[in-house]
């Protein structure tokens, strides 16, 4: 039996990386997924795969920072499918890496606004219409960064992502009552488009330097992140919530 038959969810960031892997696999496992991105061409794109697979997906193209989008994704999922269960607010960017003394308050705000503010703005439109369904699961997109690690450079970043992890647990104190969790995983370095080993001017020597600061010595695919939101997402983690679950291949562990 799929592991989400009859369940209808939302994927943020769904374009690509992370966000792609895993609409592709909650629709694989019988889902019905309402996709989120900006990006139109590309989002369409993985409507089609789905399609093409068996699945149902929607593509409602909008940025995360506007809580009109959040909106419509929820009523896209309610009036296309029936409901929500399931929600992966996974949208994010990383911004310029500079030292916090140079980082301008332009750049604080636009990390801060898509990383932080989106997942709340999404949050709160998708955590009423999970509770019309007797509670589900709310999934969200954190890092290492900020919470195992700190790194030169990502301020912006760090505070985001750190301030998800404290937004998911007090989500799942405040409904945990009514049954619905929310979680926060935290991937290591993996093999999408934003991530600086893919960069064109990256050298073999820096992408092994990034591999080797993993216990694995590699760094994920995008699919391996999005198991992880998967057992998140299912029954098989029922009695978890509130947690910053690390997906990370031993990076937060490793010293050698």
């Amino acid at each position: 039996m799929q592991t989400l038959q009859n369940k209808v969810a939302i994927v943020t960031g769904a374009s690509s990386g992370i966000g792609r892997a895993t609409a592709l696999l909650f629709a694989g496992e019988g889902a019905r997924v309402v996709l989120g991105a900006r990006r139109r061409s590309e989002l369409e794109q993985v409507v089609e795969e789905i399609e093409t697979l068996g699945g149902e997906a929607i593509a409602v193209v909008g940025d995360v920072q506007d809580e009109e989008h959040a909106r419509a994704l929820v009523e896209t999922a309610v009036d296309h499918f029936g409901g929500l269960d399931i929600a992966f607010n996974n949208a994010g960017i990383m911004g310029r890496m500079v030292p916090t003394s140079e980082l301008s308050r332009e750049d604080w705000d636009s990390v801060l606004g898509t990383n932080l503010t989106g997942a709340f703005l999404g949050a709160r439109q998708q955590v009423p219409a999970i509770m019309e369904r007797g509670g589900g699961s709310l999934i969200f997109t954190s890092s290492f960064v900020g919470h195992t690690v700190g790194m030169p450079g990502l301020a912006a970043y760090a505070s985001s992502k750190a301030g998800i992890i404290g937004l998911a647990k007090t989500l799942a104190a405040e409904h945990g009552d009514k049954g619905l969790r929310a979680n926060a995983i935290l991937p290591g370095g993996a093999d999408t488009p934003a991530n600086m080993v893919n960069a064109p001017e990256t050298t073999s020597e820096v992408r092994d330097f990034v591999e080797g600061l993993h216990a694995l010595r590699r760094i994920a695919s995008p699919e391996e992140i999005a198991h992880a939101a998967l057992y998140l997402a299912s029954d098989a983690s029922s009695f978890m919530s509130g947690t910053a679950m690390l997906v990370d291949g031993g990076l937060s562990i490793n010293r050698t």
